[in-house]
């Protein structure tokens, strides 16, 4: 961990040393000065994480400079100290935004205090902003596409409302995405995004999950609970896979919907929570209602304002951007060296259907990824053979001698046979009439890797 940085600013050097030295002592990097332009230029010069101020300092007054510290880009945290304190100073001083008010003279043990809880303070607000930020890249729809370029364009119009929203998708399709871009781009950004996956909780645990429990509401509840509706509290409540809801949670959820409030389960209490709903299904819900499966009445609360997320497959034209984004975030992640993909790779990727969607390619890159840590240009031959399968290389393909056509035939061939065995080397070696050491060394001259 990074040694703390504190400044000490008073006009009184018996201060500026005792503190300097007790501080010191306790593993800080202490500076200090005598006055405001100095602190000004230390402030500018380096990055401190605690700043004690004297209010009493000649020529700028303390309270002064304190209004000036809380414009910087990442202001340090600022306990002020006074001779002559008064409930009128310690009140502006809050107000600008001190995180504490000492007297004079100082206690060491509540000076130490004061700048342990205030530096905990500001490593808590730089880890709350780390992760803001990480959300928010998180939060990013990657694509160009005309469907792609409307749907960002229909977040950022819905996105400041608190209507509820219904995204329909097929799964892996970026259901999820969007509802963190709603969430990311709304009013209630600096609230928690909490998610539930309906489909992947059992249908006796969900109302548990979503509503909370009392200690001893069921005999599996040994502690108290609290539920995914509390802690969406002036936030955003993200219920995947609404369509596998049971009819009975159906029911609970619609009366919460419009109470405002819900009972936590086996205390009789009533809880009142402000969350936006964003739901998210791959079922045409329609049709669940048709069958009974579904409310009808839930539906239309849910279905405020609907957002569709195109299937990949329909938009093409994001694979290339899509697929070089997640190569760069695995390279980095695995430490690899590889940073694109070559045309002939690119083209054989925007050729696959994806069935599974965004999900499927992001697997896949990182697939790739792993298996050829020292490739700094990804080609068709380290794409799996699964996407190669029924598009070998046309027979009028350009190659530049009839060795270079050979091999890649050759590598196609084995590929394809590899596919057919599951990747079982042993198998595909018998079925190509080798021996196993044989097709080895033959997928070596031909630069084919042990993960092919």
């Amino acid at each position: 961990m990074a040694q703390a940085r504190i400044l000490v600013v008073d006009d009184e050097q018996g201060i500026r040393q005792s503190l300097g030295g007790v501080l010191g002592d306790e593993g800080y990097a202490v500076q200090a000065v005598a006055d405001a332009a100095a602190c000004l230029r230390a402030l500018q010069q380096e990055a401190f994480d605690l700043v004690l101020l004297d209010i009493w300092l000649p020529g700028e007054d303390g309270l002064d400079l304190l209004a000036h510290i809380q414009q910087l880009a990442d202001p340090p945290e600022v306990v002020m100290i006074s001779g002559h304190g008064s409930v009128e100073s310690a009140v502006r001083a809050t107000k600008l935004g001190a995180f504490d008010f000492l007297e004079k003279p100082l206690s060491i043990e509540k000076t130490l205090l004061a700048a342990r809880h205030a530096l905990d303070q500001r490593r808590l607000r730089s880890e709350n902003r780390q992760l803001r930020q990480r959300f928010a890249a998180a939060a990013t729809l990657i694509g160009e596409s005309v469907p792609l370029r409307a749907l960002r364009q229909q977040i950022a119009v819905m996105a400041p409302t608190n209507g509820r929203v219904l995204i329909y998708g097929e799964s892996g399709a970026g259901k999820e995405l969007v509802a963190r871009a709603l969430h990311a781009q709304s009013e209630r950004r600096n609230g928690l995004f909490v998610e539930l996956n309906c489909a992947a909780i059992p249908e006796e645990l969900i109302e548990s999950e979503l509503f909370g429990h009392a200690q001893g509401a069921f005999p599996a509840a040994h502690e108290a609970k609290e539920g995914k509706f509390r802690r969406a509290d002036q936030g955003t409540l993200f219920l995947d896979e609404v369509g596998d809801m049971s009819l009975r949670t159906q029911a609970k959820v619609l009366r919460t919907l419009d109470e405002g409030r819900f009972e936590v389960l086996g205390s009789g209490a009533q809880v009142s929570a402000d969350v936006r709903i964003v739901a998210a299904t791959n079922k045409n819900l329609e049709e669940e209602i048709a069958h009974g499966n579904f409310r009808e009445d839930l539906f239309y609360r849910l279905n405020v304002i609907p957002f569709y997320v195109p299937p990949l497959r329909e938009r093409k034209e994001d694979v290339p951007l899509l697929a070089r984004a997640f190569l760069a975030e695995f390279a980095a992640a695995y430490g690899r060296k590889c940073r694109d993909f070559s045309p002939e790779a690119l083209a054989a990727l925007q050729a696959h259907p994806w069935p599974g969607n965004v999900r499927e390619l992001r697997n896949v890159v990182e697939r790739i990824a792993i298996l050829n840590p020292q490739a700094r240009l990804i080609e068709r031959r380290h794409l799996p053979p699964l996407l190669l399968r029924g598009r070998p290389h046309p027979a009028d393909a350009d190659f530049s001698s009839l060795h270079e056509a050979r091999s890649a035939y050759e590598r196609d061939f084995i590929r394809k046979k590899l596919a057919e065995n599951a990747g079982n080397m042993t198998r595909t070696a018998e079925v190509l009439g080798l021996e196993r050491s044989h097709l080895y060394r033959k997928m070596k001259s031909l630069g084919m890797t042990g993960g092919e």
